[in-house]
């Protein structure tokens, strides 16, 4: 009996989808290399941005060596801290000299009399505070330069509130209140030192404006503030002597009786206090540490960004780079540099500084040390060495190279603008093979639809032929 047998096509076995997921999957396979691409792009710009960011430090650090200022450190000190102190600005001339402090400086401070009752009011007028200078013999009072400070008294104020205006009157004097068994008192302190810093209050009443008049010395109204009023510290400048030479200030600070040494009295000295001022080389060593650090920081990113692993046989990120390898060898001849400004030192090699295998710099210290000790003039010169039109001190000409290699023009500029560049590639060509594949995923589809179209009318007419030869073959039988 003849028969005709399903091949499997149409709604009755054949997968389409499947078969359009693996088609599609194939034509995808581009991406998965565009996004490892992008992903080493990106690991790149990261991996020179660190290098950008090392060299920047090694720039601040040649800078230091390469500048007058990083050489001109000094220390300061003192045979007593507890009774003088001092410091210095770089530059400064070593020296030492002998310091006796006779006295501190003073405020001006005053209390007035005893006034009751407490809490009651003072009575109106006009309070004048001057700023100025007295003198003991014969008393007076010299005014500063200067607008006096007139503070007008209501007549219902208290003292509280006489103390609060002066406060707020920005002259130059604080005011507080004392109160005692006696009554309560106001109390007056200029804000400075010194005797130019001294002060004069006087009271004005009744539109009578000559503060000496009686009506404004007596004792009664406003003028008990000035009345009785007396001094319970004059107002003093600090003295001392320097090297036996008597000076004084109108602060504890000494700002500027030695050239470039500022000295603190503490408190009065029993003998003589001895401040030295002498180079820093502590100082020098740690800039030049810093220089190494930075070097070596630098030098070892390299090193690691560029290695070859002959076990597994893979290289590092930037492994063959040839810009990073010429990188790497303009820092090494940068630190090889000769240097003419010094007629002992011309390599970093002749103060201790030598250059290791991998490229890394390491620091004798004994020879260093040596060499701060006994030359440190010709040490700067080798660093910093400007002079004669050659420049080529070792941190000048390291400090030239990394403004080269920082500027907008410079290697790391460029170098970015070509890897932002290949990410621009890499995204429009992403674009490109997304819509390619999109394009062949819907035309891939709309033929299999076609297909399983016609597959399922295939099967249609099968069974339509099948149920024509039974019939067929029960008729003849």
């Amino acid at each position: 009996m003849a028969t005709i047998s399903s091949v499997g096509v149409g709604t009755t076995g054949l997968d389409s989808a499947g078969i359009i997921e693996k088609l599609v999957n194939l034509e995808k396979a581009p991406l998965t290399t565009l996004t490892t691409q992008k992903a080493t792009v990106n690991a790149k710009i990261s991996a020179f941005g660190q290098m950008k960011s090392l060299v920047s430090t090694l720039s601040d650090a040649a800078s230091k060596l390469s500048s007058v200022t990083g050489w001109n450190a000094v220390s300061t000190t003192s045979s007593d801290s507890k009774y003088v102190s001092a410091t210095a600005v770089g530059g400064t001339l070593p020296t030492t000299f002998s310091v006796e402090v006779q006295s501190l400086a003073k405020a001006q401070a005053t209390a007035s009399a005893a006034l009751l009752p407490v809490g009651g009011a003072l009575g109106a007028g006009t309070l004048r505070l001057e700023l100025g200078k007295w003198s003991v013999s014969p008393a007076s009072f010299a005014p500063a330069s200067g607008v006096p400070v007139d503070i007008e008294i209501s007549a219902s104020d208290k003292l509280s509130d006489v103390a609060s205006k002066i406060n707020g009157a920005n002259a130059g004097v604080t005011a507080s209140i004392l109160t005692d068994a006696s009554g309560e008192r106001l109390l007056l302190r200029s804000k400075t030192t010194g005797e130019a810093a001294g002060f004069r209050l006087s009271a004005m009443e009744g539109g009578d404006t000559d503060i000496t008049s009686a009506a404004n010395t007596d004792a009664s109204g406003l003028s008990r503030l000035v009345n009785g009023s007396t001094v319970t510290q004059a107002a003093a400048d600090a003295k001392a002597k320097v090297n036996g030479i008597a000076v004084s200030s109108g602060t504890n600070t000494f700002a500027s009786t030695v050239s470039g040494v500022s000295f603190t009295a503490v408190q009065v000295t029993t003998a003589p206090i001895d401040i030295s001022v002498a180079q820093d080389t502590s100082a020098v060593s740690t800039n030049i540490d810093a220089f190494v650090s930075a070097y070596n920081a630098i030098n070892q990113l390299i090193n690691e960004a560029t290695k070859f692993d002959s076990t597994a046989g893979t290289g590092a990120l930037l492994q063959g780079d040839s810009t990073t390898i010429s990188l790497q060898n303009m820092l090494r001849s940068a630190v090889q540099t000769v240097s003419t400004g010094s007629s002992v030192f011309q390599r970093l090699a002749d103060v201790g500084i030598t250059q290791q295998r991998g490229g890394d710099l390491a620091v004798d210290s004994t020879k260093l040390k040596k060499a701060m000790t006994e030359n440190m003039d010709e040490l700067k010169n080798m660093f910093r060495n400007t002079g004669g039109g050659s420049a080529d001190g070792v941190a000048v000409k390291v400090k030239a190279m990394a403004t080269n290699l920082l500027s907008d023009a410079g290697f790391f500029k460029s170098k970015d603008n070509a890897l932002q560049l290949a990410l621009k590639r890499n995204a429009s060509e992403v674009t490109r093979v997304e819509a390619k594949v999109d394009a062949f995923e819907k035309r891939i589809t709309a033929r299999y639809n076609a297909l399983d179209t016609q597959m399922s009318s295939l099967t249609a007419l099968n069974a339509y032929i099948s149920q024509q030869v039974t019939t067929w073959n029960k008729s003849s039988g």
